[in-house]
């Protein structure tokens, strides 16, 4: 139960953080639907991230590419499922390299995906290679700060979960030698 309470918390301040002042794309949802997908079960890990984007999304105002970034997180948080079966059968470097290249990946998945996204809306872009690669070209600052955002927020929500649920351990234990 406490395991729950905390991954909980973590994914609401991280949501909560799309609303505070931020640069553009440094946002925490992919590392949500990581997260999500590496300690929750198959229909929370896809539900989690996409209703944390619905909820400061309706605070933020919601866009017409708007599906394309929530079935990217779909992805992502399938991503994350496979890094479950490597997190959980892994020593902690081992474990440290898998996160670190999944958050990789899904930066990298988020970035095609919801560009193409954008490419297909036609509201910046003509319709063309040409402008499919001037989307791409467009978007590769904020890219950038996708990736910043994406390691930021990762290391954060796993380091922190992992810190509380080995001091929780160590209270529980404390606890029941005291019992004895």
């Amino acid at each position: 139960m406490y395991n729950f309470i905390i991954a909980v918390v973590l994914i609401l301040f991280a949501a909560f953080s799309r609303l505070l002042p931020h640069p553009m794309n440094f946002a925490p949802i992919t590392a949500i639907a990581l997260f999500a997908g590496v300690y929750f079960n198959k229909k929370y890990a896809i539900i989690i991230p996409i209703a944390a984007l619905i909820l400061s999304d309706a605070f933020i105002g919601f866009y017409p590419y708007v599906l394309w970034v929530y079935g990217t997180m779909a992805v992502i948080a399938f991503v994350g499922m496979w890094l479950k079966k490597r997190v959980e059968s892994s020593g902690a470097a081992k474990k440290t390299g898998y996160i670190f290249g999944t958050t990789l990946a899904a930066s990298v998945i988020f970035f095609v995906i919801t560009n193409f996204g954008v490419w297909t809306s036609g509201m910046f872009y003509e319709m063309s290679i040409r402008g499919l690669i001037q989307c791409y070209t467009m978007a590769i600052p904020f890219f950038r700060n996708s990736l910043g955002g994406d390691l930021f927020y990762v290391a954060a929500m796993f380091g922190i979960y992992e810190l509380a649920i080995r001091f929780v351990k160590e209270d529980s234990l404390k606890e029941a030698k005291i019992r004895k």
